[in-house]
């Protein structure tokens, strides 16, 4: 199966993904706990190979929030998985 998403539209999605847990601080404290990065630190991190992957995995990990992201959104779902496939960082992590 060809992915519906190439590189720009899964960092559009990683970014996209990551200013919607931002603007939630319940998403955003469990980001940072999860990741071991402070609030301030998110920008440089951002810029770092692998970052957005890691925010796609973050949703990946967790059902409900990928849900809520979606559902908001009107994104499918499995945009996450294949997004994952083709950024930096994900591949070896997908599945």
């Amino acid at each position: 199966m060809k992915n519906r998403i190439d590189l720009d539209g899964a960092q559009a999605l990683a970014i996209n993904s990551l200013v919607f847990l931002a603007e939630d601080s319940e998403l955003l404290s469990r980001f940072l706990a999860l990741t071991g990065i402070s609030a301030d630190q998110i920008r440089t991190a951002a810029s770092e190979p692998g970052f957005l992957a890691g925010v796609l995995q973050f949703y990946l990990a967790h059902e409900p929030t990928l849900m809520r992201y979606c559902e908001a959104t009107n994104t499918d779902p499995a945009l996450f998985q294949e997004a994952l496939r083709v950024l930096p960082g994900g591949p070896q992590e997908a599945y």
